[in-house]
């Protein structure tokens, strides 16, 4: 009796043994064989990693207008393996828009060289348009083997400002290697301008999302039901200081010229405009099929637009320098204010002669300025330079050195201008070397003191300089970044660092009221404007390969300034004829909001410096702004 009651257990565990095998067999077979997603899983013999670029930040000027943004476009992988080899080519390139032998080519690779495999998906075609590509997706069913990949291509919707946003090109081999696994092949990278000085900000996270893949390359489906994907992260979005109409306006004034034009607003260093000329439209750079060819041809144009001369261009600032000299004597009383010094049309020191031009003997700094006197400023000079004695002129060039590097003269200024150079200041050391010998005088260097000679600054520093003089002797970094829109980004606090040089706030309004003298009844009168006080000097820079150089620098209003700028506009003679009234120009476009002296602005616009002598001389000599006068004789100004 008791062995029957042990049987029938045995027998009821066996038959739930026996159905629990039956049922997990029933669920196995579903599974495998009937179930085609799982049965699809089972033949999966690859997992690939599939990157998910974001997109760029995009760029804002200062009140909120779009100057850089995103646009879609394609870049189509292949797994040559997997590719039908009977399938419709000709409708492919169709589709495409190729034709048969672009076609070869892309498909064709050097295998043997280890950079390719046939199983492994590569590149067909980069950056294929959203209008093409989707025509192309409703039809990639027919061709296995080939997927497509999103990316996000620059577009600038304004034509101004190319040297300064710069552009993106595809990631060099050395860019990978430095970039610990942070770049491959085929990713962009910001290679120039702002684009290249905020890459770590604006590039974005990349994302990945991992698929199953049998082995003709065929996808069966998200790996782990995409639990180990990942969203891509938009880069951050920029707030520039760039005024945009200013930038159109400036641009405008500089057309068929050559030069740049830089505006900063002084309590802040924020830069407003930062024009160069010859420029170029941005899209041109733009990652296209014809973006190598644009290259090649801005670089073979003999008018060099890649060159930004706004930042890299090192000229000798000419007279500008002058009020910049004034305020170091003063500070180190070799002048008073009412200091005078004889013209007599010149400066004569045995047979060397600077000129000068026809004006009332300046009998303060505040005439000298506004007449703009050569010789004033060379006396100046050199009782500066010979304050320890005529033969000891290394004591006071190197007195003079350090008060100008402390102006941010002779380095660079830090600034986010991912083109920008230092300029040059001669100290004494370089002229014993020049010589080859330390028993040179003041006599040989005098050309300094009028901002001549070996002396060579950017139009950015020589906008830096008036913002100086406009906040009585202080400078904040000119930086072209305001912020980030929505996120708190750390950035170099040097962008926002005061900085003040080394002269009394006692010794600027004497200086000040010259430069507005000089505007209302002097050297720099085609700048005046009722309306505005304007302060500001002119310059003209002796150019031994050509017509002399234009410039000019200012501030206004007066009181509260609210704009600093330079301009400089090679081969237009003096001064006060062309960089002045543009600059005041610009200087109302940017106070006013409009512009009511149509005529001085049709007849600026108009003014064409680029005629064939001037475009034959910089062909065959001009070496784009970095000049060293050696003979200084007879200068106007």
């Amino acid at each position: 009796m008791g062995n029957d009651k042990h049987s029938v257990k045995f027998r009821i565990l066996d038959g739930v043994i026996l159905l629990s095998g039956l049922i997990i067999i029933s669920f196995l077979i579903k599974i495998q064989l009937l179930d085609p997603f799982y049965s699809a899983k089972a033949n999966a013999t690859t997992l690939n990693q599939k990157t998910i670029y974001p997109s760029r930040g995009l760029f804002y000027d200062r009140e909120g207008k779009l100057l850089v943004i995103n646009y879609p476009a394609y870049d189509l992988y292949v797994t040559y393996n997997a590719v039908d080899k009977k399938m419709d080519t000709a409708r492919f390139c169709q589709l495409i828009e190729i034709d048969k032998s672009q076609f070869l080519e892309f498909m064709t690779k050097d295998w043997s060289s280890g950079r390719f495999s046939k199983s492994i998906p590569f590149v067909f075609m980069k950056n294929i348009s959203s209008t093409i590509f989707h025509k192309f997706q409703e039809n990639l069913f027919l061709f296995p083997g080939f997927y497509a990949e999103l990316r996000s291509i620059r577009e600038y919707p304004v034509n101004c400002g190319a040297n300064f946003l710069g552009y993106i090109s595809e990631v060099t081999q050395n860019d990978i290697n430095q970039s610990e696994g942070l770049y491959k092949p085929g990713d962009y990278i910001g290679s120039a301008g702002i684009e290249k000085k905020y890459e770590q900000y604006i590039r974005g996270e990349k994302g990945v999302h991992f698929v199953m893949k049998d082995n003709l390359g065929t996808e069966v489906g998200p790996y782990l039901n995409g639990s180990l994907d990942k969203h891509a992260a938009a880069g951050s979005d920029i707030v520039m200081s760039i005024d945009l109409d200013l930038q159109l306006y400036a641009e405008s004034l500089m057309v068929h010229k050559v030069g740049s034009i830089v505006a900063i607003e002084p309590s802040t260093g924020e830069i407003l405009t930062l024009a160069t000329s010859p420029n170029y439209n941005p899209n041109l750079l733009s990652i296209h099929h014809d973006r190598g060819r644009a290259y090649a041809n801005l670089l073979r144009d003999t008018l060099k637009p890649l060159f930004d001369r706004s930042a890299s261009a090192k000229y000798p600032p000419g007279s500008i320098f002058k009020p910049i000299m004034a305020l170091i004597a003063l500070q180190d009383g070799i002048i008073n204010e009412n200091t005078p010094h004889a013209c007599n049309r010149g400066y004569f020191y045995k047979t060397i002669k600077v000129g000068c031009h026809g004006h009332p003997a300046p009998f303060n700094i505040q005439t000298a300025l506004q007449h703009s006197c050569n010789a004033y400023f060379i006396e100046t000079f050199r009782d500066y330079i010979d304050q320890k004695g005529f033969n000891k002129p290394q004591y006071g060039l190197d007195k003079l050195v350090d008060y100008l590097h402390a102006f941010g003269l002779g380095k660079p200024l830090y600034t986010d201008v991912q083109s920008e150079t230092a300029g040059f200041i001669p100290s004494s050391e370089y002229y014993s070397r020049i010589y080859k010998t330390d028993q040179w005088r003041s006599p040989y260097i005098m050309s300094i003191g009028i901002g001549q000679g070996e002396l060579q600054l950017t139009t950015i520093q020589m906008a830096n300089l008036a913002a100086i003089i406009a906040n009585r002797g202080y400078y904040i970094t000119p930086h072209l970044i305001k912020g980030f829109i929505k996120e708190q980004k750390e950035v170099s606090s040097n962008l926002f660092t005061r900085y003040k040089v080394p002269i009394d706030a006692k010794y600027f309004p004497p200086v000040i009221e010259g430069m507005e003298l000089a505007v209302k009844a002097g050297t720099a009168t085609k700048a005046f404007n009722p309306e505005l006080s304007i302060c500001g000097k002119t310059g003209t820079s002796q150019n031994p390969h050509g017509e002399d150089h234009s410039v000019f620098f200012a501030f206004s209003p007066k009181y509260d300034p609210k704009i600093a700028i330079a301009v400089y506009v090679e081969n237009a003679g003096w001064g006060g004829d062309v960089a002045a009234p543009i600059a005041s120009l610009v200087i109302e476009k940017y106070l006013n909001k409009n512009i009511k002296r149509k005529d001085l602005q049709d007849r600026m616009m108009n003014k064409d410096l680029l005629n064939k002598k001037v475009k034959r001389a910089k062909r065959d000599s001009l070496q784009l702004g970095e000049y060293s006068e050696e003979n200084e004789t007879d200068i106007s100004e």
